[in-house]
């Protein structure tokens, strides 16, 4: 592989991811203004729960199945073996957490404080078992640096899931706000079963491709299964703490706001405005530092098992850059920005610009975290992330007590903490980066130069965000683009592993 093939997997990734969730947002949008805040909360509880056995059964394994493929081919082994393997495992994992879901979907709804999300909990149960098979064939192409596969894979998934989302909450409100609820979450199944098609469709068409000539080392299956334990558990215990967390969320904050003053129905509404508008919107620019990060794990792990450890430095202190490139203007933009996205997506009731306003800041800590963790996992460090998320937790939960008790913070208690959250685990994880890669920390053209770009490019948007939002957002690109020009954080290498960008970069 070229030095830039990690950079180009990364960039289909992150475009695909965008696009994705651009599609997820855009849909976002009529279910909110046909749920209202109320029934999105009902929603978002509900996803939240599934989240976690998602993490459980799934997560680790795009990452694990990657890792262990892409060290099997620069040593020449059987690399069909591990997602042999990956497969059975993840489809046991995911066949219990189906199970789990589906059968327990009242008791686990009355221990989030809603019962009325139970059905929509059961309605997520059997897509957690096809995106747990999903996730192993993901593995196996980002493995492989094939990135093409997962991109369309994710694309469909979300199109079909945007699609009849809207649909079938349209068909159910009639009912009332569980049954559109329902709907709405039913409609990540037929997603994630387009998407596994789709994977297993381009894998059963390209594996004869493979010269397996070059790929004849073999070893046990007793110790791949091992690895792969090994490689996996640390990933979906370090993921599965920030799912409990937000489950900590969800339970503490339906009870400390009742709690509070707030009635029933006040409390699924303000807890529908973290998870439909800022969680969502939020979400958006961190598919790029995931994509990213995803696309560094395999091929940092080939660098390290080629013994090339240039090359591994390089491509961290490159990944790191370009995450923060896009953290940064992302955060300052959104933030200044919220009360004029909310009003411009959601007329009919636009409330939460404080929540999105606040939480902005979250943005540059939880894509510092998900860039440096994908590093780590490259690295084989696989012990830190889970520390560091467990020592974000433990903070997070005494401040959620804290802050959402008080009726003035109310649900911006959870934002804050979140965000603290982080904070603490993005700080580990990157000292542990520095350290284990052996690179020397470039803060000035890794943080202080896009943080100064971001800056000027903020005060822009306060002085056009009263005229028309996209005016303000373009000015506001070009403003940030422009100082970057001036300032030059990126190396005339760094540039040219852009896509298009060499024939540019004078």
């Amino acid at each position: 592989m070229k030095n830039n093939g990690f950079l180009k997997n990364a960039g289909i990734l992150a475009a695909a991811g965008l696009l994705a969730r651009l599609m997820g947002f855009l849909y976002r949008i009529p279910m909110q203004n046909i749920l209202g805040d109320a029934g999105t909360g009902i929603y978002g509880a509900a996803f939240n729960l599934y989240l976690l056995f998602f993490v459980i059964s799934a997560a680790g394994f795009p990452s694990a199945v990657s890792k262990m493929v892409s060290s099997r081919m620069a040593k020449g082994y059987d690399f069909y073996k591990i997602l042999n393997i990956s497969l059975l495992f993840s489809s046991f994992l995911g066949l219990i957490s189906m199970l789990i879901l589906f059968l327990f979907s009242d008791l686990l709804a009355n221990f989030i404080g809603l019962p009325a999300a139970s059905l929509s909990i059961r309605a997520l149960a059997p897509t957690v078992f096809v995106v747990s098979i999903m996730s192993t064939f993901k593995g196996y192409f980002l493995g492989i640096r094939n990135s093409f596969p997962v991109a369309i894979s994710q694309l469909l998934d979300q199109l079909i899931n945007a699609i009849f989302s809207v649909f079938l909450v349209f068909v159910f409100i009639d009912h009332g706000i569980i049954y559109a609820a329902f709907g709405g979450t039913l409609a990540t199944f037929f997603g994630a079963f387009v998407g596994f098609l789709v994977l297993l469709f381009i894998f059963l068409k390209n594996r004869r491709k493979v010269d397996f000539q070059k790929f004849k080392k073999s070893e046990k299956n007793s110790l791949i299964l091992k690895e792969l334990i090994a490689t996996s558990i640390p990933i979906i215990a370090g993921t599965a703490i920030f799912s409990i967390t937000n489950i900590i969320d969800t339970q503490m904050a339906m009870n400390l706001l009742t709690n509070a003053g707030f009635s029933s129905y006040e409390a699924k509404a303000l807890f529908g405005q973290l998870n439909g508008k800022y969680v969502v919107i939020t979400t958006l620019p961190v598919a790029v530092s995931s994509a990213i990060a995803m696309a560094v794990i395999p091929s940092i792990s080939a660098a390290v098992a080629a013994h090339n450890e240039e090359e591994a430095r390089s491509k961290v202190k490159t990944a790191l850059k370009f995450a923060m490139l896009i953290a940064f203007p992302a955060a300052f933009g959104i933030g200044v920005l919220a009360e004029e996205i909310l009003l411009f997506l959601f007329p009919n009731n636009p409330e939460g610009a404080i929540l999105l306003a606040v939480g902005s800041v979250s943005i540059l800590f939880l894509s510092l975290s998900q860039i440096a963790t994908g590093i780590l996992h490259g690295l084989s460090v696989l012990k830190v992330p889970v520390l560091a998320a467990l020592i974000g937790a433990i903070i997070k939960i005494p401040l959620n007590f804290i802050l959402i008790s008080n009726p003035a913070i109310n649900i911006l208690g959870a934002i804050i903490s979140t965000t603290i959250c982080y904070l603490v685990a993005s700080f580990i994880n990157l000292f542990f980066v520095y350290k284990k890669a052996g690179v020397k920390p470039e803060f000035k053209n890794t943080f202080i130069k896009p943080f100064i770009a971001s800056f000027i490019m903020g005060l822009s948007l306060l002085f056009l965000r009263d005229f028309h939002l996209f005016l303000a957002i373009v000015v506001g690109f070009c403003t940030f683009f422009a100082v970057l020009i001036i300032l030059k954080p990126l190396t005339k290498a760094e540039l040219s592993l852009i896509p298009f960008i060499k024939k540019f970069n004078r």
